[in-house]
């Protein structure tokens, strides 16, 4: 009877995989900023779904799960790049070699804008933005209240607009993002 159990656990989780994955992908992209990084990520939360998963499949929202797992590892991925761009500082000296008013594409603007948020609020606007979440999901994703994802979202965004140096920040940041996958296209 367990094998039972089990085959089905094994088919109801390929399921959630197969749907998921991408998903889960480019949530972990647009909060690390690294595409290489996306799929390990992914892959990894997976992994961690898989071994919880008599715990997961119960949930009342599994996929808000599996969008927390991903942020927390990409929060894990990026502290541990900071530490480590921490340890070479000590060993290298860094000559900043940055240009004033650079020629990209308004998506590296953006992307970069996102880089310089704190990871809540980066994580609040790629959610509510990037995958057109609701304030009740994202809340359900981060483990937050609805609260602190309204005024998260409303200070990253705000910051933003300050750095990219436009009121069509939104705009832009909505556009932007879903040029890296499909984020839904309505405008906000």
């Amino acid at each position: 009877m367990g094998t039972v159990v089990d085959d089905a656990a094994s088919v109801e989780f390929h399921a959630f995989f197969e749907r998921h994955h991408a998903e889960l992908a480019r949530l972990a992209h647009l909060l690390t900023g690294e595409a290489d990084a996306a799929d390990d990520l992914a892959a990894d939360a997976l992994l961690a779904l898989w071994h919880r998963w008599d715990r997961v499949r119960a949930a009342d929202h599994p996929v808000a799960y599996a969008r927390g797992v991903v942020a927390n590892l990409a929060r894990t991925r990026i502290r541990g790049a900071v530490r480590e761009r921490r340890r070479i500082a000590l060993f290298w000296s860094q000559r900043e070699e940055r240009t004033e008013n650079p020629d990209v594409a308004g998506a590296v603007d953006v992307q970069e804008a996102l880089r310089r948020l704190p990871f809540r609020k980066r994580a609040c606007v790629v959610l509510r933005h990037a995958f057109d979440l609701s304030e009740k999901d994202t809340a359900q994703a981060l483990g937050v209240s609805v609260g602190t994802v309204k005024s998260q979202t409303s200070k990253g965004m705000a910051e933003l607009q300050r750095l990219l140096g436009t009121r069509d920040a939104p705009r832009r940041v909505h556009a932007a993002m879903a040029r890296t996958g499909d984020a839904g296209g309505k405008d906000r």
